[in-house]
């Protein structure tokens, strides 16, 4: 089987990381994960090793037939689900479970909204991303964006590891990174509107350049945004990226 560039395929080979990825879930035996794409299975393999149930949704079809024959066993006895589907179109309906998965590096962003703000948010999210990727969402350079308050109210992220280019077939073009998010809830939300909390946030990050006044503009009354500013203790000079997650919240009220 060869990689598809255009389903984003690049096949983990060092069983060290994938090691070290399984750790970081703190997984218990019997319990449920969901992968994302298992392309030869070399994760689904030490899940199983381990004691878990997998439910693993593949997009490829071609590759169906190769974990379908390598995990004849596992599927018998009910410990793997194998499903050909694209996990963007699909619903988990499973109610307590963890999502562990080397995914296509293109639709990071994508998996991880779906999963932070579905119904059944997993207990935990352990992926493989790209460096660049993990660094922003833990904001090491104590700048926020968009992609990383979004990840923070919902859950605690925390950067494991880098994963070099090397560690998988085809290597890609940057390093990677073990990316956890922990301790996922809507606890944040409590007393406060998400859809209202996301309005405040994407109009805060849609011009960066910006500041957050000129900003915020388009989702306020501009009598109202000074008031509600001034009582949150932010300047109206401040851009979106220096503002905390709990003046974000302040805002949302």
């Amino acid at each position: 089987m060869f990689p598809k560039k255009s389903l984003g395929q690049n096949f983990l080979t060092n069983v060290g990381i994938v090691s070290s990825i399984v750790d970081a879930a703190a997984l218990i035996p019997g319990e449920r994960v969901l992968e994302i794409g298992p392309g030869k299975g070399i994760l689904t393999k030490e899940l199983l090793k381990r004691g878990i149930n997998v439910t693993a949704i593949e997009k490829d079809k071609e590759l169906i037939p190769l974990l379908q024959e390598k995990f004849a066993k596992e599927i018998f006895e009910k410990r793997l689900a194998l499903i050909n589907e694209d996990i963007l179109n699909t619903e988990f309906q499973e109610e307590k479970y963890k999502l562990v998965a080397n995914i296509p590096y293109y639709i990071t962003g994508q998996i991880i909204r779906k999963f932070l703000t579905s119904e059944k948010q997993p207990e935990k999210i352990v992926l493989l991303v790209q460096k660049e990727v993990a660094e922003r969402i833990v904001a090491q350079n104590k700048k926020e964006s968009l992609l990383s308050i979004s990840v923070k109210i919902y859950g605690t992220p925390k950067y494991i590891k880098t994963v070099k280019a090397g560690s998988f077939t085809p290597a890609p073009s940057v390093d990677s990174a073990i990316l956890l998010i922990d301790d996922i809830s809507r606890d944040f939300f409590k007393g406060i509107s998400e859809n209202r909390f996301f309005e405040i946030l994407h109009a805060g990050f849609a011009h960066k350049r910006k500041q957050l006044y000129g900003n915020l503009r388009a989702v306020f009354d501009e009598n109202i945004l000074r008031e509600k500013m001034r009582e949150a203790g932010i300047s109206e000079t401040i851009r979106a990226e220096d503002v905390s997650i709990s003046e974000w919240k302040n805002l949302a009220f």
